[in-house]
């Protein structure tokens, strides 16, 4: 067993969402790598635009942590691994600190992390201590690090934050309202990092306003224990999968594409909007993204459509996820009403509403094994197709969703996170999948395997 690392570490937090802790982490993020430190950042739960802009912000690549779709063993492996490189690292909270289960609180207190409170300080004054107080003292086992104000008027008004605080209490600092640096936001979270041509504009100068209102000095130490090593069979050696990846196709889990990697995949990256032809490659994968921004511009490339219909003709693998899976739908409707057709594989429309639709973490029983993920969209889908699975939300949540297949092409709203089952997904991209399962011996696959339509 390899000895434990020891990092400075700190996990952003706050009492509800909203509070600014995005924004809060780039900012540490960018602040600690401007002063030459090497900084390593997590999102907690699953998200996918957050950890776009702390890997502008930090300059390194950002990864999930969750101790149900990651997993405690891999969640382990990623931070001491991190711990290895890093002078810092951050980990960005989801929703408020104590909610869902698990929480952002339970996260922290598994590994020991102390969590840095981010408590908007609009209207407020001494009542911030009392917030502040009551995220420390909740629940008595949680490591709590200290405060940090964000959204604050004046220098006299961080100054009464900074002085409502009790307990030796830490202050790290506050952020300006006036300083420019908010997150511009839509339906599905943040404005892709891409997007932003003033976003290192904004990241730097959140960074200077945090520096000079506070101390800049690394939190203390955490000790990361060593995981289990397993290593990776090589699955898919030597097989080319196309992965889409543009302005509206931009979610991919950073793990799940290293285990693709891991498993002896070669990776070519392809955009369906301004390419005219597929990248040489035995697999397809859609992930999701903003194809109801680019609809339009999808249903005219119409070289891509048909380079797409004759993979699938030919029998070759294609996984499509949320906004993928809208891709290959006949057609796609924005909130405005404008349509497009689109791929046609998959019979059915979509048509994307202005409120949310489904929100919720998902573990999949499909024939290939069982793989956990996540649902979060704004469209409904009608089809006349059948399922192969539905999904099952673990705490409860809101939506079931269906998985579609036809010959080797599967589809869902679910965003599958690959490395909860390396097998079941080697199996779905494999150009023979029987192989793949012989290879494992049957392990966390299932047997047969039939082709299932509508």
């Amino acid at each position: 067993m390899n000895p434990p690392r020891h990092c400075p570490a700190v996990l952003i937090a706050a009492p509800a969402s909203g509070q600014g802790k995005t924004t809060v982490t780039a900012a540490l993020a960018r602040l600690h790598r401007n002063l030459g430190r090497k900084v390593r950042v997590f999102k907690c739960g699953p998200d996918f635009l957050d950890p776009m802009i702390h890997e502008r912000a930090s300059g390194a690549p950002v990864y999930q942590l969750d101790m149900w779709m990651v997993g405690e063993q891999e969640s382990r492996r990623l931070l001491w691994e991190a711990a290895g490189e890093a002078d810092l690292i951050l980990i960005e909270g989801v929703m408020g600190l104590f909610d869902g289960t698990p929480s952002s609180a339970d996260l922290a207190r598994h590994f020991g992390v102390p969590v840095l409170a981010v408590i908007d300080g609009t209207a407020m004054a001494q009542t911030f201590g009392a917030l502040a107080l009551g995220l420390a003292r909740y629940q008595a086992d949680l490591p709590f690090a200290g405060v940090l104000a964000n959204r604050v008027g004046t220098v006299r008004h961080a100054q009464l934050l900074e002085g409502s605080l009790t307990e030796g209490l830490r202050w790290y600092g506050a952020l300006s309202r006036e300083t420019g640096i908010e997150l511009p936001s839509r339906h599905l979270g943040l404005v892709q990092a891409s997007e932003l041509n003033d976003l290192d504009l904004r990241l730097d100068a959140a960074a200077a306003a945090l520096a000079s209102s506070c101390e800049v000095a690394l939190p203390p130490p955490v000790a990361f224990a060593a995981p289990e090593v397993i290593e990776a069979q090589s699955l898919l050696a030597g097989v080319r999968i196309a992965v889409a990846r543009d302005e509206a196709f931009a979610f991919t889990y950073g793990a799940s594409l290293d285990l693709l990697r891991a498993m002896g995949a070669q990776l070519h990256f392809f955009s369906p909007i301004h390419d005219r032809v597929l990248p040489d490659a035995h697999s397809l994968y859609l992930p999701g993204g903003y194809p109801e921004l680019h609809h339009q511009a999808l249903s005219q490339n119409t070289a891509m459509l048909q380079a797409i219909r004759a993979h699938h003709a030919a029998g070759k693998p294609l996984l499509a996820e949320c906004g993928g899976m809208l891709y290959l739908l006949d057609s796609l409707t924005d909130v405005e009403g404008s349509r497009a057709e689109l791929l046609g594989l998959l019979q059915g429309d979509a048509v994307m509403q202005k409120r949310l639709a489904a929100l919720a973490l998902q573990t999949v029983e499909l024939p290939e094994g069982v793989l956990r993920g996540h649902t979060y969209h704004h469209s409904l889908t009608s089809t006349q197709w059948q399922p192969i699975a539905r999904g099952l939300s673990p705490n409860g949540g809101r939506g079931a969703e269906a998985v579609y297949r036809q010959g080797r092409m599967t589809a869902s709203y679910v965003h599958f996170y690959f490395p909860s089952n390396p097998a079941a997904v080697a199996a779905l991209f494999a150009p023979d999948r029987q192989a793949v399962i012989a290879d494992h011996h049957g392990a966390n696959v299932g047997a047969g395997l039939p082709a299932i339509g509508p």
